[in-house]
């Protein structure tokens, strides 16, 4: 996972991004389409056409990186475009990297009742 600050917020690009896009690019697109600053500390989400292929950048207060991670069976849960943007948890992007869906995360345990 990403050593982030734990203040530090995720936001999501709605829709489809073009992969081929590196730093600037992405940079570009975090500050038009997400209307946030690319140096700002935050992490930056953007999802390929197939599904399968996502990119994390983030400006660690010393360089801009940029991280990949591509799915070998299945794809990221991602919002539609309409959505714009989305503001997700850390716990939330570490399930989306995980391949799991983090818009409706279940227990594994229920609750005991009171009774």
């Amino acid at each position: 996972m990403i050593p982030v600050p734990a203040n530090t917020q995720v936001w999501l690009a709605a829709g489809k991004t073009d992969m081929r896009k590196g730093f600037d690019g992405l940079a570009m697109l975090a500050q038009s389409v997400l209307a946030q600053d690319p140096f700002s500390g935050h992490l930056f989400v953007f999802r390929g056409r197939c599904g399968d292929l996502v990119k994390v950048l983030w400006w660690d207060g010393q360089g801009m990186c940029l991280f990949a991670k591509r799915l070998e069976r299945g794809s990221f849960v991602w919002p539609s475009p309409a959505d714009g943007r989305i503001a997700i948890t850390q716990a939330q992007l570490a399930m989306l990297l995980e391949g799991i869906d983090w818009r409706t995360p279940r227990r594994t345990w229920m609750p005991l009742t009171a009774g």
